[in-house]
This record gives structure tokens, sequence and C-alpha cells, in this order.
């Protein structure tokens, strides 16, 4: 087979060197757990994830490291947001949540598992943004800040102002998995209650995801283990360690972690060329057989070709060496509100090239006759 042109990015980003070097270095040279041991080796982890720690409240203008629990992914992330909710008594019988047909289903679905609340959709403009003149009142907030099948980023800040307006005490919770690989994430200024994203698509390995919580201090822990407690006391209570280290019970995924600050300082200096995003929309929107979907200024281009399923389409350009992604995204309700059970979803990474791109409208080209 060929080379393959991987545009998936929006679904999982390919590893830069020096991510995979600064992984292998650990796992070679430096492994051990953290929060564990007094020797120099279990320190210099510990070292480890607190400079990672730190890195990634830079990354995201996190007032405080203290502020950044590590999880497992975004949807680790939000489905703990939920229930850190309601073993803080957040959530109560008739609680107003505030969510959008732009989810991903790991932002709405977690709200499935809890009784007694009242899913409200906000409305979204022509253009599939929010519409910020009926944000309606709400206790909680679910904000997409990019659409993986849209692909436009949100105003963020500007929603959670409005959403602030309408309801002093709203908490606010931002999805940011796909915003943060092509925009910049300013959590203070955003004001944001919390924000959830994955190591994985900005560039280190599967398992790892970030969980910024602006005011950790005032919640207690939703899971319990080791390395979050201080002691065990007496009738069942227990003395927590601060935060964020109470809300990390266990081991964390360190191998992942070890590559964080490379793939941040990578993402930052490589941000996707969307470009080549602009050339396919340009090229493939003159073909009377493909309607494309997503804004021509979009992070990703998202089209269904005429009379052809696209899980057939998928099939035939896989089958010519092009990774991309068909179906419906795990975003069944923004295909349900174009009246479309699936699309098509290329996304570029740092790696691709306009050669790749135009290889590839030729092969669609090919296909789509």
């Amino acid at each position: 087979m060929n080379k393959i042109i991987y545009l998936d990015a929006a679904a999982s980003a390919l590893k830069p060197d020096s991510v995979i070097n600064a992984q292998l270095d650990f796992l070679k040279n430096k492994y051990a757990n953290a929060g564990r041991g007094i020797c120099a080796r279990a320190a210099d982890v510990d070292g480890i994830l607190k400079n990672a720690r730190k890195r990634v409240a830079d990354f995201i203008s996190a007032e405080k490291a203290e502020q950044i629990i590590f999880t497992s992914g975004t949807t680790d992330g939000l489905n703990r947001i939920v229930n850190l909710l309601r073993i803080n008594g957040k959530i109560k019988n008739g609680t107003v949540v505030a969510v959008s047909d732009l989810d991903h289903h790991s932002a709405r679905l977690p709200w499935y598992n809890v009784p007694d609340v009242n899913l409200i959709t906000m409305p979204l403009n022509q253009n599939m943004n929010f519409d910020l003149s009926r944000i309606p009142y709400a206790d909680i907030f679910v904000i997409t800040a990019m659409s993986n099948v849209i692909g436009m980023p949100e105003d963020v800040k500007e929603i959670i102002k409005i959403a602030k307006q309408k309801n002093p005490g709203a908490i606010t919770i931002v999805d940011a998995a796909q915003y943060v690989v092509h925009q910049k994430i300013d959590a203070t200024d955003w004001g944001a209650d919390f924000i959830c994203f994955s190591g994985h698509k900005i560039g280190t390995d599967t398992g790892l995801g970030v969980m910024y919580i602006k005011n950790s201090d005032d919640f207690m822990p939703d899971k319990l283990g080791g390395g979050m407690v201080s002691k065990v006391l007496p009738e069942k209570e227990l003395l927590l360690n601060d935060s964020p280290y109470k809300f990390e019970a266990g081991t964390l995924p360190l191998t992942q972690i070890s590559g964080i600050e490379s793939a941040i300082d990578y993402l930052e200096s490589n941000r996707p060329d969307l470009n080549l995003i602009k050339y396919l929309y340009d090229r493939l929107s003159k073909n009377p057989k493909i309607k494309i979907i997503s804004p021509r200024d979009s992070s990703l281009l998202t089209f269904i070709v005429k009379d052809m399923h696209v899980i057939d389409f998928g099939a035939l350009i896989g089958a010519k060496g092009v990774c991309l992604r068909v179906g419906n995204m795990c975003a069944t309700w923004i295909h349900k509100l174009l009246g479309m059970q699936g699309s098509i979803r290329i996304s570029v990474g740092s790696w691709n090239t306009m050669d790749e791109m135009v290889a590839v409208a030729d092969i669609i080209e090919s296909i789509v006759k």
C-alpha cells in the first residue's frame, strides 16, 4: 500500500518526535511512581509531574497550577464533573442544565444518568454557532467551544458572561477538546468553572486528559483511593490532601504526562495550517455531487456526497490510502439538526502538506464522478 495520508487529526493527533523521545526517555531512564517514594528517582518523577502541571496551567492561562487535574481524557473529565457536582450538592431536583446541538456525546450523555434534571437546548443561529441573543436562564451550562463537525470556535467568554448575567450562580462547563488544538484558551479571562480537553489531540499519548477546576478547593473529591488522602481517621473520616492531589486517586498516566510539555511546546509552534482546508473547500465545492457542511474558514472540512453512503465513501477512499473520518462523529444532535445521519470529515495536523491535499482532492474527484 502507498503511504497513508492521515487526515483524522480531530480524532487524534500524530505524535511529534519530541513527544515520542520524551516518553521513551521517561520509560527507559526515569520511570518510577509519583508521590509514593522518597528515593531520588521517585523525587525526580514528582518533579516531572509538578513541571507538567505548571506548563499546562501556563498553556491555558490558569491562575495557578493547583487548578489543573490530570484525568484519562475529556470524556473522563466531563463525567467526573457531573459526579463532582452531585457529590457536592450542586444538583437538585429540577436543576436546569443547558446543552446544545453542537455537543459531542461526552458532553451531554453523562447528564442522562442524573435523575430529575431539566435538560434544555441552547439555540443556534443560521451559521450553527451559539445564538448569543438567545442564551437561556439555566443553573448549569455545558458549552462546546468548537464542534467536531462544524469546526468553528465559539465565543466562550461572551457565552459565559451572558450565562452569568442571566444567573450569577450558574456553573459553566467547557468542552475544549477540539478548540484547544486551534485556539488559545484563557481560562482566567473566560471565567469558566470547569474546562476539559484531552492530551492525545494535542500530541501526547492516549489515556491523559486535563480537567481545570476554577475553585478546586471548594469541592470534595469524586474518587477515593491512594494518593489523595493524608490520613484515614476513625468513624470513616478522612483528612484529604490539598488540590490537585485530592482529585487524583490512584496512579496517574505518568508516561503520557512526561510527554505533555513537549506536546504543548510543539503545538504552540506548529498549529495546523488551515489554508489546507481552504484549498480543499475551494476545489471540492465546485463539484455538484459534493455538499460541504462546514464553513470555508473552519478548522476542518465536513461534507457528504449525494447518493453515496458515508460508509461506502470511507471504504473507497480508505482503500486508496487516505485516513479520514466518516459517521456521526459521536455528535448525533448536530447531524439530526442538519437532517443527515452522518458525514465525512477531513481534519489536518502540522504533518500534512499541500501536496497531500492536491492528491486527496484528486482521489475524491476520482471517487465522486
